[in-house]
């Protein structure tokens, strides 16, 4: 038997499948369904640009609230480009003055352009913005050690703690062995070899001799042909 989350999604993509995407009608029923995901830790894209887009159709029915959980939900999926889509279907006037959406776009760019100490820094001074989130700071962390996977060969295990915001250290050799990343007596993580990663590939371009012979072959005969005119 599917759960009511899982139940929830059924009857929405169906409610998006129709004309009925863009009754306003039914905003409540999206916007609980946002809710829904931000407690039960779970996603789905194509309704968040739902509701945005019904927002875009009728200002009058936009709900700060519900558009900061779409932004802090869509930060949960980095490296993606779900931040940015949703963000471009938010009008300027609310990304400018509406105080939490200026903050979670504050945020987002910081992970985006890889400035992890500064992000965790300003989460704190603004943990009220992702009460209700479940699993947002774990969905972070697991895309700053994709960064640093992709970055890194060796890092220093001080400087891995800072970027994943975690100033007791006890979050770093979880996430080191959730990636199988281990460390040395010197403090040094060793991520990955890059060189590893570099696959050699080998073309080899296969001739049919019989036919390459025979193209030559025609070809000789028509520069023949050619000579006899």
């Amino acid at each position: 038997m599917s759960s009511p989350i899982e139940q929830m999604r059924t009857n929405v993509g169906k409610l998006l499948r129709g004309i009925d995407r863009y009754n306003p009608e039914n905003l409540a029923t999206l916007e609980r369904y946002v809710e829904t995901q931000a407690r039960e830790n779970s996603y789905d894209l194509e309704a968040n640009l739902a509701v945005l887009k019904l927002y875009q159709f009728n200002p009058a029915y936009f709900q700060t609230q519900v558009t900061s959980q779409i932004l802090l939900k869509a930060l949960t999926n980095l490296p993606h480009t779900d931040f940015t889509l949703c963000k471009c279907m938010i009008d300027q006037t609310h990304q400018q003055e509406e105080r939490p959406i200026r903050q979670i776009l504050y945020l987002g760019n910081l992970l985006e352009t890889c400035h992890f100490q500064s992000f965790w820094t300003s989460l704190e001074e603004n943990r009220e913005l992702i009460d209700g989130i479940t699993g947002f700071e774990d969905s972070v962390r697991k895309f700053i050690c994709h960064v640093v996977g992709i970055t890194y060969q060796n890092i220093e295990h001080r400087l891995l703690a800072e970027m994943l915001g975690d100033p007791l250290d006890t979050q770093v050799k979880v996430w080191m062995n959730k990636f199988g990343w281990t460390e040395n007596d010197e403090g040094q993580i060793f991520i990955f070899n890059q060189e590893e990663s570099v696959k050699p590939k080998n073309i080899v371009e296969k001739i049919d001799f019989e036919s390459e012979f025979c193209s030559i072959r025609g070809d000789e005969s028509e520069n023949t042909e050619t000579l006899k005119h």
